[in-house]
Order: structure tokens, then C-alpha cells, then sequence
């Protein structure tokens, strides 16, 4: 509303801009008298010029400052609204159904909220305030043309029409050949990467003329489009131009007569020759505004259609806070629940059970699709078709999500992990609302200068800096009490000893663990003494200032410390001073020959795009960085070490602080170490400035910064060839820490694990015990563990049930898992079978079936109970289900014969008994085998593409699902499983045993057929 209010201020000042020309010239200029009388007020003729000229300059600057407000509300209307869009399209993907999101690029999403929503947030600025303005500009322009002769009004109007119709019409005309223009260069993008694919095949196959005639083909098709679109877009302008140009000609040649006879002021002429050459941008502005919605409203339907996906979670079901937050400590009752997938394909059906509350439940199923389905109607990820869940009388779907996220805990072995630490996403169900405010780091001003902005931009109010973790919500007391129970909850899951374990090697603060720290440096003899016994003493390299130390960094063993920073953290005056501090010492030119050496065989070793491999990642480089380094190495190579800019040879320079001698290997010679030891004895003076600022020294009696728990223990380094000894140094730290009750404080250091985006940054080892801890932190009514103990075994299984039985006694707990050997460890155990709960009926079929539906998932259901076929993904077994065909035979009748092309496919029997044999020489007929329900018969022949080994014919009346031979071997070339099987079936008829040549040729081949 104000910056329509000031849009409309606007106007009054443009007219005067445009009076006041008019007005010098008639009545200052040219007004035949000396003396002239101003609202009865008299003045001079130049001092008249001079008011009117200061009040056509104010005016001006008015009109200008005005329009600049005007122009700068717009941007702040226009980020603002950006923001809000933003905001709302990455809250809608909050509420994707998990389907969508499964079968969703997230590039997508993310070049559309970005890339996409950017020309949005202009339009939205402009969207009501600038057609007022534009427009309201040309009325202002009209009326002061009307007012000053009639003709000059109509003569600036007359060809807008036309400009109105003939503009558009040829703008979208260069619109379609533009869309025409992009699907071309995609298409020469496709033919480009084919090229550059495939260069060689071209080379070798002679065809590189074909497809440079071809290149050039599509070359000529976008030359001639582009040549297309250029004539119409300037033709346009030249258009456009000419009646913008045609209306001044009439000004001139009408006005002028009028002029000469005195029927219009000459300063009225040139006021509205002017006007009209002002009308001319607002009218450009209101067409391009036309183009602008045009073009964004394919965008926004595209939008709109790509973040309304069906499903997708009701908004008030996240809105807000819940005014409570109940328990879901009843019975769950699950009734008559059907499940689909987004090619809705039935995945569970008819499924009634109640399960008890606190109880521990196992569900068993051979189908991963159907045990995340599961999981997923806990969790309300997934929406039954038909049916309910209710928990304690609750109806599940009814429930906010805030009820669910803190009743309902999930765990899979693969959980996503988000950029931070480990910690941060273990607390991730704690984090409800800001608990406590913190200090905003950039100041109390500036926060609430953001507060204001986000409060109008409709973004979250939470403020970030604050203390989200509420252990309130676990039922505990402080984030002291949080820690404890994750460190029960590990041990409980078998993961406390190899979170222990990986906590040795993590480096900390001395600041945030003082305890931990102290206990280091007071065990350092005690360990020392214990590697000596256990005559571990040669695997590692121990602090010594009278040795050179192959495991430290150079810089390290000159100074005898460890770096304070990390070495990204160390600035480049830094760096500059070491440079000189070097060449002071004389070691300059050997420290750089040596980097440059090291940089080299680096590159040799893994090259610029070899920098992901494991190997270049435990150097601790970066990548980025050691690529700029190769081209300095290179540089130095063409011009020397001497002729190299100062800030390169303190790029080079970096390499000290990061590598080792014991990972450059032979490039450090002895006689750079003796020096360097050399130096750190006779320069100590010299060393120590540098010291302080950047390095702390190594002492027996003090905390080493920057090195691990392991490393602080043991007052040394592992060597790098230490191999198994130093899994035996790990054994002996990890008993004494333990001895001396450090355990927790150590495995409390994987909080501060960085994770990276995706977990890149976390072992794998940690992704199970971060999901399960994810989810039982927040103790919850539920816990739905989904193939979380399918790497342990019975007893390592039974083991752990029991513990989170303990630990958590009211929490029913609900375990997914292929099988169960150790059934008696839970209170209730079912099992689901082709999506519906064994032995429990066959239920009703879901009303929205159809017969053709129903045919297929019969089929389905079939073809799983062949153990080929059993864990076949449900896509892959519906579309074998689809070309699969029902097929009698009555007794006696034959299917194939020896010897039938067996392209009518493999044939899998349900009902009755098949013979196979063959007739012998005489005319008599010998029975083989009899293939009985669930056998396939017939499958090796098509993929042997051989002819019939044997005859195949119904010994009962029989009842099979013939399946084509294309769905077959699409199965087989995609489905690696399916494969396996095979193999493992072709394996078994290779290797049996054969008693003689005549039971070969009698029964290797039924075996064969038979299967």
C-alpha cells in the first residue's frame, strides 16, 4: 500500500517537469514584458527565469529522488517475496510423500528453487507496481498532451492501438521459434557428448565424415532459426521504432502549422514534443511487462505442478506446536490396511493385528519393499489406501506431526545424515523449539534487524543461536543426563567399544575435555612402560627433541611442536614470515626443492583427478589446493625456483606443514633431517617468536594440541608400517583409558565428528549406531528398527533385544528383518508373505481393484512362489507378471515336444504334475522326472537358446503360468538376483555327479528340463 501511495505521489511531480519547460519559455523567455505579475506579486523578467528554472530543477530532483525510493521499495518488495517463495517451496518439500521424493531428483528441486524462483522474485516486486506506474506515467503524459491542444492528445494515442496489437502478436512468434531454438541445442548437446564419447569408435570406424555431415545438419538447423528470430526480433524493432517515430513527424508538421498561425504557443510545442519522447519508455515497460508474464507463467505452472505432488502431507498437520503432546503407550491396532506404491501396485493387504503395548515385536518378511511399508505406516510416511492405525484409541493419521516425530522413533541401516557433526544429528529429535537464547555473533542491532526482516518475509521466527536440545523431551534433566543415556543406549546396541575405539582417534580441545587431558599426560608412563613389556616400542615414533621424527610434518620437527591451526586457519602473513625464517636458516632452497619433488610424484601417483582416492585423502590435502600447487611445480620448472613471485613459493611452502617425511618417502634425505635437528638446537632463539604465535612445544608434562587421544597417550606417532602392532597399541591405550574410567569421556569425542553433506565425512561404521541412537534418544512410545541387527548374529541378536528391552522397558519396540532364528526372544512375531500376513486368510480384495488389477496381482503372487522368482523387486515381477499368460493342459496332453523351439517360454506349474521324457529309438516312451507345483520348467533353453532336451506333457491336468521368453530375459539381463540363482542352478547341473555315460544322457538333461 505505501509504495502504491508513493507511486501515486509520483505523478504530480512528473507533470511538473513537464509544465514548468512550457512555462519558461512563454512566460519567462518569451513574455514580451519586463516587469511581470506572479500571483500579485511583481518581479523582473530574468529573476522570473531564474524562480522558474530553481522550480523545474527542484522538481526534477524531486521527481528523480522519488523514483529512486520508488525503484529501491520495489527490490526490497521483490527479495522479500523471493524469500517468502523460497521458504514456502522448501516447507512444501518438508511434506513430500516419501515416494515422491524417492523417485524425485533433488537437482531438480534445487535448480528450480534457485535457478527458476530467481527471474520470480523481479515480477513479484513488479507485479502491481509497475504497471501503476508505467500506466499512471502515461496518463500523466496524455492529460498534460490533451490539455494543451486536442490534436496533440489524439495524435500521441492514435497508433498505440496498433502498437498494442501488432507488438505481441510478432514477440510470440519469436517465442516459439526461441523454444524451437532450445530443443535444438539439447539435441546438439546429445550429438556433442555422443561425439566426444565415441571419437575413437569414429576413428577406428571410419565415420567421422558421416557425423561431422550430421553435426553440420543440426548446426544449419539452429543457424536458420537463429537467422529467423534475429529478423523477426529487429523487424519488431524497427516496427516498433517507425510508429514510435511517426507520431513526432505529425508533431512537427501539425504542430507547426498551428505554431505559425497562432493557435498553439511555440513553448507548448516543445513541452509536448518532450512529453511524447517520455511516453515512448513507459509504454516499452508495459509491453515488456506483457512478455515477462507470459514467459513466468510457464514457469510457475511448472512449478506449481512439481511442488503439488498427490500426497503431499496436510499443512496443518505441521503448523505450529500441538497444546500437548500425548503418549502413545496403548495397544497399536493395525485394521484392515491396504498399502499401494506410486504405480499402484498393491504392496500390503488386508492387514489386521493388534499389537500389545510395550511389546517387542518381530516382522518378517522376504521383501524389503514390504517391511519399509511397514515402517513407513508407523512413522506415517506412507497413508493406507483403506484401513487405520490407532495407538492407546488414537487414530495415527489424525495425530500433529510433532506427536509422531516424538512418539515414533525410525532407524535403517542407511539414515540420511546431515552437514554438522555427529552429535548434532544423534540431538536432532531433541531440537523441538529454542529452549534458552544465545548471543547473536553478528550483534544485537543486526539480529534484530533480521528479526524484522524474517517476520515480514514470513520465514521462521526460531531464532538459530539459541540452546535447541530439550532433554526434557527424553524425560531427562540436563544434556549431561542426554550424553549418559547415549552412551547406554551404544553400549546396549553393541556399538559402545567401536565408538570407544574410534574416539582414540579423534583430536580435541584441551579447553572443552580437561579431565581427558589430564588423564593423558598422566598416563603417558604407565602406557610407555606397557608398550616396552608387550616390546611394542618399535612401532610408533616417540617424541624425542634429540631425534627427527619421519611421522611429523617438517615444520613440526623444526620447531618440535605441534601447529596451534590447522594449516587452512594459517594465515598468509604467516606463511610469508616462515619463508623468511627459512631462508634466515639457510634451508629455504632445500625445503622448496623438496615440496616441489613431493608435489610431483603426488601428481605422477594420483594426477589433478585422482584427489577423491582414499589414499590422497589420508595426506590431508586439498584437492583444490594441491591442483594449483602441480601448475606452480610446473611454472617452476619453465623458470626456476629464483624467478618465481614471492606468493607462489609461499603456496609451495604449504607442503611442511601438512606431509611427513615418513609419507614423502625417499625425496627427504637424511641429511635435510640431521640439518633440521641441527638448526633446532643452534636457532632455539631464532624458532621461538615463531613459536608462540603459531605452534605449541612438545613436552612430557603438557597436552598436545592438534593430535589425537591415541597420539597424547602414547606421547608419539604410529608409524605407518606398523600394521597389526599398532592395533595391539590401540588394545593397550583403549585397557588403560578404560582402567582409569575414561571411556565415556573418550566416546564422547564422536559428537564432534564432523559429518559432512550425506555423511561423507563419517566412516560407514558409524551410520548404524548414529540411526539407532537418532532414534531411541528421545525415548519414544515406538521404536521401529528396520534391518538394524541384520548384520548380527543369534546371539549378538538376542543379546541386544534383551538390552533395549531393559533400557527401554515401556517403549514397544518393532523389529523388520528377513528372518528370525531366535523367535522366542520376542513377545509377538509375524510374518508377511507376498504382502499379507501368513496364514492369516485371504481377505478382501481393495474395492478400487478392477478384474484386470486383480488378474495381475494373482499372477504375482504366483511367480513369488518360485524360490527364483522370491525376492524378485516388485517392479521387476510386475512387469514379468504382465506378459505372463495362463495355460491348462488336460492329462495327457503335451505342452512341447524334444526338439519345439522354445520360444513360447519357460512354463511354471501351480497345479497338477508334468512328465518329462523322451520316446527311444523303438517307439517306447521313458518317463525322466515329474516337475510338481513351484517348479520352472523349460528356462535353460532359453538361455541356451537350444531346442527342447526333453518332451514336456501333463501327467495330471495342469495348471501353469507360461512366461514369454522377452519378459524372461529382461528379468534375467536386470535383475541380478534372478541372475544369481540361475547361475547357482547351471553350477549344480555342471557339477553333479555322473555314475555312468548312460545315466549322462538319460538324466542330465531332464535335470534340465525339470527345472
Amino acid at each position: 500500500m505505501v509504495l502504491l501511495v508513493l507511486t501515486a505521489c509520483l505523478f504530480p511531480l512528473q507533470f511538473l517537469t513537464l509544465e514548468l519547460p512550457k512555462r519558461i519559455i512563454n512566460d519567462a523567455i518569451d513574455a514580451g514584458q519586463s516587469v511581470i505579475d506572479v500571483f500579485d506579486y511583481e518581479m523582473d523578467q530574468e529573476t522570473f527565469l531564474i524562480v522558474l528554472s530553481v522550480a523545474f530543477l527542484v522538481a526534477v530532483l524531486a521527481h528523480g529522488l522519488m523514483k529512486m525510493r520508488i525503484n529501491t521499495m520495489k527490490g526490497v518488495l521483490s527479495e522479500r517475496m523471493l524469500r517468502r517463495f523460497r521458504y514456502t517451496l522448501i516447507g512444501r518439500i518438508t511434506r513430500f510423500p516419501q515416494p515422491y521424493l524417492r523417485r524425485t531428483s533433488q537437482g531438480e528441486l534445487v535448480s528450480m528453487i534457485t535457478a527458476e524462483a530467481e527471474p520470480m522474485g523481479g515480477m513479484m516486486g513488479d507485479a502491481v507496481s509497475l504497471p501503476v506506474m508505467q500506466a499512471g506515467q502515461m496518463i500523466t503524459i496524455l492529460t498534460f498532451l490533451f490539455l494543451q491542444n486536442l490534436w496533440f492528445g489524439l495524435a500521441a494515442v492514435a497508433l498505440i492501438p496498433l502498437q498494442a496489437w501488432i507488438i505481441p502478436k510478432l514477440q510470440r512468434q519469436i517465442n516459439l521459434h526461441n523454444k524451437d531454438r532450445i530443443k535444438e541445442v539439447r539435441q546438439l548437446a546429445a550429438e556433442i557428448g555422443e561425439t566426444s564419447a565415441g571419437a575413437p569408435e569414429l576413428r577406428v570406424n571410419g565415420g567421422w565424415r558421416y557425423r561431422l555431415s550430421l553435426i553440420t545438419r543440426r548446426l544449419g538447423t539452429l543457424f536458420l532459426i537463429r537467422l529467423t528470430i534475429y529478423r523477426k526480433k529487429f523487424f519488431m524493432k524497427f516496427l516498433n521504432n517507425f510508429i514510435t517515430q511517426l507520431t513526432p513527424f505529425f508533431f512537427y508538421l501539425v504542430g507547426g502549422i498551428l505554431v505559425i498561425r497562432g493557435q498553439v504557443s511555440l513553448g507548448a510545442l516543445v513541452a509536448a514534443l518532450a512529453a511524447y519522447k517520455d511516453l515512448s519508455s513507459p509504454w516499452k515497460e508495459l509491453l515488456n511487462y506483457y512478455n515477462r508474464v507470459a514467459d513466468l507463467s510457464v514457469r510457475w505452472e511448472l512449478i506449481v505442478d512439481r511442488f503439488s505432488p498427490p500426497g503431499i502431507v496436510d499443512e496443518e498437520l505441521l503448523a505450529g506446536e500441538p497444546d500437548e503432546i500425548p503418549r502413545l503407550t496403548g495397544d497399536v491396532v493395525i485394521k484392515d490396511v491396504f498399502v499401494r506404491d506410486h504405480d499402484g501396485d498393491t504392496v500390503l493387504e488386508d492387514i489386521t493385528v493388534t499389537l500389545p503395548k510395550g511389546g517387542v515385536v518381530a516382522v518378517k518378511s522376504q521383501d524389503a519393499e514390504e517391511r519399509r511399508a511397514v515402517a513407513e505406516l508407523f512413522t506415517r510416511e506412507i497413508t493406507p489406501v483403506s484401513g487405520s492405525i490407532e495407538v492407546g484409541g488414537q487414530v495415527l493419521n489424525d495425530l500433529h506431526q510433532r506427536v509422531v516425530a516424538t512418539r515414533v522413533g525410525y532407524a535403517d541401516p542407511s539414515p540420511y545424515v546431515f552437514e554438522g557433526t555427529f552429535g548434532e544429528n544423534v540431538l536432532m529429535p531433541l531440537k523441538r523449539r529454542p529452549v534458552s537464547e544465545l548471543p547473536d555473533p553478528l550483534g544485537e542491532a543486526e539480529a534484530k534487524k533480521r528479526a524484522y526482516e524474517t517476520e515480514r518475509t514470513g520465514n521462521s521466527l526460531d531464532k538459530l543461536y539459541a540452546d535447541w536440545v530439550d532433554p526434557a523431551l527424553a524425560g531427562l534433566d540436563n544434556e549431561d543426563d542426554v550424553h549418559a543415556f547415549w552412551l547406554r543406549l551404544m553400549e546396549a546396541t553393541g556399538a559402545g567399544n567401536a565408538l570407544f575405539r574410534r574416539g582414540l582417534d579423534q583430536p580435541f580441545e584441551e579447553k572443552d575435555h580437561p579431565d581427558l587431558a589430564q588423564a593423558l599426560i598422566d598416563l603417558r608412563p604407565e602406557i610407555e612402560q606397557a608398550l616396552k613389556d608387550a616390546d611394542l616400542d618399535k612401532a610408533y615414533y616417540r617424541f624425542d627433541p634429540s631425534l627427527y621424527n619421519p611421522a611429523l610434518p617438517v615444520a613440526s620437527n623444526l620447531f618440535f611442536a605441534t601447529p596451534r591451526r590447522a594449516m587452512d586457519d594459517v594465515e598468509y602473513a604467516g606463511l610469508s614470515d616462515f619463508l623468511d625464517l627459512l631462508h634466515e636458516l639457510g634451508i629455504e632452497d632445500g625445503i622448496l626443492r623438496m615440496s616441489r619433488e613431493v608435489i610431483e610424484m603426488l601428481n605422477q601417483t594420483f594426477g589433478v583427478d585422482g584427489t577423491d582416492h582414499p589414499l590422497f585423502q589420508q595426506l590431508g590435502l586439498n584437492p583444490d589446493v594441491f591442483t594449483r600447487k602441480v601448475g606452480l611445480v610446473s611454472k617452476s620448472r619453465e623458470v626456476g625456483l629464483a624467478n618465481m613471485e614471492r606468493d607462489e613459493l609461499v603456496q609451495m611452502l604449504e607442503l611442511p606443514f601438512e606431509v611427513s617425511a615418513e609419507r614423502i618417502g625417499p625425496g627427504f634425505t637424511e641429511e635435510l633431517k640431521n640439518s633440521i635437528i641441527e638448526l633446532r638446537h643452534n636457532e632455539a632463539e631464532k624458532l621461538a617468536e615463531w613459536l608462540v604465535v603459531y605452534f605449541a612445544p612438545l613436552t612430557e608434562n603438557t597436552f598436545a594440541p592438534g593430535l589425537t587421544v591415541l597420539e597424547n597417550a602414547i606421547y608419539g606417532k604410529l608409524s605407518a608400517s606398523a600394521g597389526a602392532r599398532g592395533e595391539q597399541i590401540r588394545d593397550i591405550v583403549a585397557q588403560k583409558l578404560s582402567e582409569a574410567g575414561m571411556k565415556q569421556e573418550v566416546a564422547e569425542l564422536i559428537y564432534a565428528v564432523p559429518s559432512g553433506i550425506g555423511g561423507a565425512g563419517l566412516p560407514s561404521a558409524f551410520a548404524e549406531p548414529l540411526a539407532i541412537s537418532r532414534a531411541a534418544i528421545k525415548k519414544p512410545d515406538i521404536l521401529i528398527l528396520n534391518g538394524c541387527l541384520s548384520s548380527f548374529d543369534e546371539a549378538e541378536r538376542s543379546h541386544v533385544v534383551a538390552n533395549l528391552r531393559e533400557l527401554l522397558p515401556e517403549t514397544t519396540v518393532v523389529y523388520l528383518e528377513e528372518d528370525f532364528e531366535d523367535a522366542e526372544a520376542f513377545d509377538f512375531v509375524l510374518e508377511l508373505e507376498h504382502g499379507r500376513l501368513k496364514d492369516g486368510g485371504t481377505g478382501a480384495v481393495a474395492e478400487t481393484d478392477n478384474a484386470a488389477s486383480a488378474d495381475l496381482r494373482r499372477k504375482m503372487r504366483a511367480l513369488v512362489s518360485a524360490d527364483m522368482f522370491a525376492n524378485l523387486s516388485r517392479r521387476q515381477l510386475r512387469l514379468l507378471a504382465f506378459g505372463a499368460q495362463w495355460h491348462t493342459a488336460g492329462q495327457g496332453e503335451y505342452i512341447f515336444r524334444m526338439g519345439d523351439d522354445p520360444g513360447d517360454g519357460a512354463y511354471l506349474i501351480l497345479e497338477g504334475e508334468a512328465g518329462l521324457g523322451y520316446d527311444t529309438p523303438d517307439g517306447d516312451s521313458h518317463l525322466v522326472a515329474v516337475a510338481g507345483p513351484g517348479t520352472l520348467v523349460g528356462e535353460l533353453a532359453l538361455l541356451r537358446k537350444e531346442k527342447r532336451a526333453l518332451d514336456m506333457y501333463a501327467k495330471t491336468d495342469l495348471q501353469t503360468l507360461r512366461l514369454g521368453e522377452s519378459e524372461f530375459m529382461a528379468v534375467v539381463e536386470n535383475d541380478a538376483s534372478t541372475a544369481f540363482r540361475i547361475l547357482q542352478a547351471v553350477s549344480g547341473y555342471v557339477g553333479a555327479p555322473k555314475k555312468s555315460e548312460a545315466e549322462d544322457s538319460a538324466t542330465s538333461e531332464p535335470q534340465e528340463e525339470s527345472r
